[in-house]
């Protein structure tokens, strides 16, 4: 395909003025009439690997997806853009489903969206040549080793076999090795280019916490985004209405979406998100893959994720737009007993417990988080990256042989039988009913380590866990047992370094208080945002698919007053421009205009003070100094109020010799435009303010002749 034509279609239907990594290359392929296996990150452009060479391929493109609210977002986002695009599902009336019939026997869709359950419905139009691609989305679902497996998928692998003219695009946002080759096999694809874009989310900052008062760690994050779109993901249903209940008795937007609701409430939840009438929702893991929405600027995960497949594809919701978004990460003790639990009762056992671990030792590192989640899926960062928890507070390490020796020694005492919460409270001496009925305040352990808090005991025993001077027998009750390498320390002299604990002060999260003017009520922004809104309620559509947040800021930014100006920005494609150009373009102007006005009112109530106090007989630089103003500047405020004819005196501050020459380098310069060559004429010796206040004088004494 012509580079021209795939360039002037991307500017034409995305508003992009050129491709992301890989996606050029993914789109030359299947124009090529090869299949591909695509992995790229949320947020990373996947969806238009297969949208453009849908709108310049002859025949209809099938994409398979898995939920309803998806291909209804995705189809909502093409039809803005002026793409014909339809999706079918079983909750259609008869009515619905004929009228998509027509429009694919009339070859007037460019694409349709299917659930794999619902391709019998079309399974009549389909023949190999009426058929220009097949797209796979969502394709870890096929695979049992992937993290989100839905039986539905296995049935697709027949597509390859019915049409092997039709080039085939599998995507996903999360796979590691075996999923990819996984994906190849049941699709029937061995033969599949495979590109995998980098995993590196730079606009995402990576925050984990130990799970400590986190409801109001989390109140105090949110209290400084008010207008801000997040979810926070909870292991229970509980958790998900315990948590928005609290939040909405404190004052926010907050819904719970678990899978024991009915499935109206969950569209209506979800509905209500995508639409920015709630701000936040509380959710399990039932939540998300349905959402395209570019605008969430943040995800909490309450507890900690079964592992990092489905955290990093959790965490890939914010910031789709590119924009800087937040994560957090709160972790426990408990969640990992918990998750323990959990993959024990699963298929794959081994590989659910494995993945587990890697979840864990991520949640517990003490180096850069970014580092280690690249690595897992096969990408390696040789430099820290700056924006994660790690790297912007790097832990302190001390020598804590000691306070290792003492927790060692007790958990030998214990003789291994013991959970974390029970060894803290025999370290720390606490006199209750679980240690008195053991006896256990008559070991000599008892008490060693009152001068710690409990809270400090936990991270240093979690830091032994992770150095591998401990284990936790889950399958024992989830008892502390040492490692020989805790020999080494209780017995052979070894030494131990352990990471400070950070002070529980550092774990409130709302650092930011002062709201810049990109984000106040008061900005372009803001009133764009506004603009944005109030038209996606009028047509009741998302209001992202209008346009994200990043073209918002590219429009603050640029502040495009024309049609060719406006077009020019990224995210607006001619459908768009002539859609929306129009009332977008006005709204700019009238900021720009209420901008001018409202900077000559301060200049006007700037000079109004200077006047007064030079009423009061204060010299210039009196005033200067009163006001915290330069004195070039107060010679400016009189050579403004003299020429608007106020009550000034200007000669009162400049020598008659001064004035005098001051009139001659006039003369003789040729009444030269600006200050620069009067300074230049006296050789720096004359200052700007004097030169400035005589040429107002000048100027007046030239409009009266």
């Amino acid at each position: 395909m012509e580079n021209t034509r795939v360039l002037h279609t991307l500017k034409e239907y995305f508003g992009f003025d050129s491709f992301r990594p890989l996606q050029k290359k993914v789109i030359d392929s299947i124009f090529e009439g090869k299949d591909n296996l695509v992995i790229m990150p949320t947020g990373g452009g996947k969806s238009i690997c297969y949208q453009l060479p849908a709108i310049l391929l002859p025949e209809i493109t099938l994409v398979i997806s898995p939920l309803i609210a998806l291909m209804k977002d995705q189809v909502d986002g093409l039809t803005a853009n002026g793409v014909a695009a339809a999706f079918l599902n079983s909750s259609q009336t008869e009515n619905q489903q004929q009228e998509i019939f027509k429009k694919i026997d009339s070859k007037t869709l460019k694409l349709l969206y299917v659930a794999p359950e619902s391709l019998q419905f079309v399974d009549r139009f389909l023949s190999d040549g009426k058929i220009s691609l097949i797209a796979v989305d969502e394709a870890h679902c096929i695979s049992s080793w992937g993290h989100d497996f839905r039986p539905a998928y296995t049935q697709l692998g027949y597509l390859k076999n019915r049409f092997p003219n039709t080039p085939m695009i599998a995507l996903t946002a999360t796979a590691d090795k075996a999923t990819r080759e996984d994906i190849c096999k049941q699709l029937n694809i061995t033969s599949a280019e495979k590109h995998t874009a980098s995993f590196d989310r730079k606009n995402l900052s990576l925050d984990v916490r130990p799970g400590i008062k986190r409801f109001e760690q989390i109140t105090n994050f949110i209290k400084t985004r008010s207008n801000e779109s997040g979810i926070i993901y909870c292991l229970s249903r509980k958790n998900t209405e315990e948590i928005s209940e609290k939040l909405r008795r404190q004052g926010f937007e907050a819904e719970a979406y678990h899978a024991g609701l009915s499935p109206e409430k969950r569209i209506e939840i979800q509905d209500n998100f995508i639409n920015d009438n709630s701000k936040i929702i509380c959710a399990t893991i039932a939540f998300g893959m349905g959402i395209d929405k570019s605008n969430i600027r943040w995800v909490i995960h309450y507890n900690m994720p079964k592992n990092l497949e489905g955290y990093y594809q959790e965490i890939g919701r914010a910031g789709r737009d590119g924009l800087p978004s937040e994560t957090i990460l709160f972790h426990s003790y408990a969640d990992v007993v918990q998750l323990q639990k959990f993959a024990s009762n699963s298929g794959n056992q081994e590989v659910q417990l494995a993945k587990l671990d890697r979840m864990k030792q991520y949640s517990e590192a003490l180096s850069c988080r970014r580092k280690i989640l690249l690595s897992y899926f096969g990408e390696l960062k040789k430099e820290n990256c700056g924006n994660c928890d790690i790297c912007k507070n790097p832990p302190q390490f001390f020598d804590g042989t000691i306070i290792a020796q003492k927790a060692l020694s007790c958990i030998f005492r214990l003789k291994e039988s013991e959970p974390i919460t029970l060894v803290i409270d025999v370290l720390r001496g606490s006199q209750n009913e679980a240690v008195f009925s053991k006896n256990y305040q008559k070991i000599k352990t008892f008490g060693i380590g009152k001068d710690t808090s409990w809270h400090h005991w936990q991270q240093y025993i979690i830091q032994l866990i992770n150095l591998g001077y401990l284990e936790i027998a889950f399958h024992r009750g989830n008892n502390l047992q040492l490692t020989s390498l805790a020999k080494t320390v209780l017995f052979e002299g070894g030494k131990v370094q352990l990471a400070k604990v950070p002070d529980r002060k550092k774990f409130k999260l709302a650092e930011e208080n002062d709201i810049s003017e990109s984000t106040s009520n008061n900005s372009l922004f803001e009133k764009l945002r506004q603009l944005r809104l109030k038209i996606a309620r009028e047509e009741e559509i998302p209001a992202y698919l209008i346009f994200n947040d990043a073209t918002l800021k590219q429009m603050e930014k640029s502040r495009p007053v024309t049609d060719d100006e406006f077009l020019q920005i990224n995210g607006v494609g001619r459908q768009k421009m002539q859609d929306y150009g129009y009332e977008f373009i006005k709204e700019i102007i009238a900021f720009n205009k209420e901008k001018k006005t409202t900077k000559k009112r301060k200049q006007a109530n700037t000079y109004k003070t200077t006047l007064a106090l030079l009423g009061k007989d204060l010299s210039l630089e009196e005033i200067a100094r009163k006001r915290e103003l330069a004195l070039t500047t107060i010679y400016s405020h009189l050579a403004k109020l003299y020429a608007e004819d106020e009550d000034v005196e200007p000669l009162k501050y400049i020598s008659k010799s001064d004035f005098k020459a001051i009139k001659k380098a006039k003369e003789e310069l040729g009444n030269p435009e600006g200050l620069k060559p009067y300074f230049q004429h006296f050789e720096e010796a004359m200052d700007y303010g004097t030169i400035r206040l005589a040429l107002a004088v000048l100027e007046k004494e030239q409009a009266k002749d």
